[in-house]
């Protein structure tokens, strides 16, 4: 486990206050998404990046606990307030991807939705979600992704740097699944749409499960 030291700040004020108004307005075309997302869990779930909380009310009654770690402070306010009315207990904390702050396989399962593309180090995050996950435990992701057509791939990669800074740090060209897979989580579901209502840039969606082994 990272020290609170190895963590980096995150702030993003303008990007964050942005989300947090136009964020719920994409829900009638993420809801169902969130939905399978969640549908399902049990026990002890961290959710990495929460946001300002666009996933707490679809969290079923089985969860017993979600640990929602979310750096940006505008949006962690957002969220401890949206926690309040959610149908299972909700602790949102700070913390990064990058240092999770939670005990080696202390959680069932680790939410990542539409955050991965905005840590520095994915292969360290998602190093850290294996360490949190018990054995057998799973990572449900939903996400932008890198391109299957290599035409808008190469787009992605040219306008990478402009993007990130439009858009809170984004990486419109991470592969996530090959990421996860090189993490060592054993990939058991994917499902492959585009999300019509994003710009074209960051259209290509995953939702899927993969499973830390023993």
């Amino acid at each position: 486990m990272r020290t609170l030291a190895q963590q980096r700040a995150v702030h993003h004020p303008l990007f964050a206050r942005v989300y947090a108004r136009v964020g719920h307005l994409m829900d009638a075309e993420t809801g169902d998404h969130r939905r399978r997302l969640l549908a399902g869990l049990t026990g002890r779930v961290l959710e990495v990046g929460a946001g300002n909380g666009l996933n707490f009310p679809y969290y079923p009654a089985t969860v017993t606990e979600v640990l929602a770690i979310e750096p940006e402070p505008y949006l962690r306010r957002q969220a401890l307030a949206v926690a309040s009315q959610a149908p299972v207990p909700i602790r949102v904390v700070d913390g990064t991807a990058e240092a999770l702050p939670a005990p080696d396989a202390g959680v069932d399962a680790v939410v990542a939705s539409l955050v991965l593309c905005t840590v520095t180090d994915p292969e360290g995050a998602l190093a850290e979600v294996r360490r949190v996950l018990r054995p057998g435990g799973r990572l449900r992701f939903y996400e932008h992704v890198r391109a299957t057509d290599p035409r808008l791939a190469r787009w992605q990669d040219r306008l990478e740097r402009p993007w990130g800074w439009l858009v809170g740090g984004c990486h419109p060209n991470l592969d996530t699944v090959a990421a996860i897979g090189a993490a060592r989580l054993r990939l058991v579901q994917l499902d492959r749409f585009d999300l019509k209502a994003m710009p074209p840039l960051v259209r290509p969606h995953v939702l899927g499960v993969a499973e830390r082994g023993s």
